[in-house]
């Protein structure tokens, strides 16, 4: 039996590393959570500078990123990536005969992106790229243009499983309840 791999994709503020780390709790996942690990990179490199200006850190940098966390013979959450078609497309490429993938798109308005987004920084949360409004729109933007294709050629590929939640509110725990009981 294949381990399995759980993928959370949704917009900026969709709850994609809360809900990934309410998961975490109920099973030994091996955890990667690509904009963190982008974060914790040196403040003065080159990715971290496209990141604080709402750029997608491109395939080539990613791809090794990923496969260095990425272990075959153990359950996985990622959260963050893939955020293009062709990272889409490399994640099923080398990792679908080797994982059962589970991709779980966490489908919100963009209304309530910047919602979550606001909420997160009233709440004292210190990531850069949520403080600056042009930078949270240039986000949003990106996932729109860029990662939506990815999410829409996911949707169709026939060897893994594809989620489309929406979810039901703002409360955290019903909708982490919600979504346990979709990938059941």
């Amino acid at each position: 039996m294949k381990p399995t791999m759980y993928v959370f994709m949704g917009g900026q503020g969709s709850g994609k590393g809360t809900f990934a780390n309410l998961l975490l709790k109920q099973h030994d996942y091996n955890y990667i959570e690509t904009g963190d690990i982008l974060r914790k990179m040196p403040s003065d490199c080159e990715i971290c500078k496209k990141m604080q200006r709402g750029e997608l850190v491109s395939d080539t940098d990613l791809f090794p990123i990923i496969s260095e966390h990425i272990n075959d013979d153990h359950d996985i959450i990622i959260d963050g990536f893939p955020r293009t078609l062709p990272q889409a497309q490399w994640l099923v490429k080398n990792y679908a005969d080797k994982f059962d993938i589970k991709i779980i798109f966490l489908n919100i308005s963009e209304q309530t992106m910047i919602s979550h987004i606001q909420k997160r920084i009233r709440e004292g949360g210190n990531r850069p790229d949520d403080t600056n409004e042009t930078t949270v729109q240039k986000r949003i933007a990106a996932f729109k243009t860029t990662t939506m294709p990815a999410i829409d050629w996911l949707r169709g590929v026939k060897n893994i499983t594809f989620y489309d939640i929406k979810l039901p509110g703002d409360d955290i725990d019903i909708n982490f309840a919600f979504i346990i009981k979709t990938i059941s």
